[in-house]
């Protein structure tokens, strides 16, 4: 199999899966506690949600073609709280970004990766961009998986091997073997 090829699986599966756990996270997740400011200075869940948006649509639209800094975008207007979004909403948005993202892997050839594109006028590697996009974004998703634990305590329901269950996990996997 094609290296390029194979990389392009991969990423998906690797973007697939922080979009997972910020799906996991969302459903655990309250409208009041998805819009919460837990901090002066800091952001609501909500709008981390609508800065990955604002990032994967300008980034991945027209990837190969124009710069991934849109002339559209307001990258300042997503770190503005407004009025709290719904929760429905939210969901909305977040599933544009991602759309967004995955229709573009989707249409790439393994060629495509040594492509030259801009992100703010400079050059990368189409590969290097996207790696540099599931960076980006397995960090925030990282902020919303840490706030929903932090807002759910107790109640939270873990997204991986719980706290005290690495034993029985590979127990499990091991009788599978």
């Amino acid at each position: 199999m094609n290296l390029g090829k194979i990389y392009l699986e991969s990423i998906q599966n690797q973007f697939r899966s922080y979009k997972k756990l910020g799906d996991r996270t969302f459903a655990q997740l309250t409208q009041e506690e998805l819009n919460h400011i837990p901090a002066v200075g800091s952001n609501s869940i909500a709008v981390i949600i609508k800065h990955m948006h604002g990032n994967l649509l300008s980034r991945f639209t027209n990837f190969l073609t124009e710069d991934g800094e849109k002339p559209w975008r307001q990258r300042e207007e997503e770190f503005t709280a407004v009025e709290a979004l719904s929760k429905d909403s939210l969901l909305q948005v977040w599933e544009e970004g991602w759309n967004c993202l995955f229709r573009t892997l989707d249409q790439l050839e393994p060629d495509d990766l040594t492509k030259t594109v801009t992100i703010r006028t400079e050059p990368h590697s189409a590969l290097d961009a996207i790696n540099r996009q599931l960076a980006h974004h397995a960090s925030h998703v990282g902020q919303i998986v840490y706030l929903g634990k932090m807002y759910r305590e107790n109640d939270w329901q873990s997204l991986s091997i719980p706290k005290g269950g690495s034993a029985s996990f590979n127990e499990k996997i091991a009788g599978k073997s």
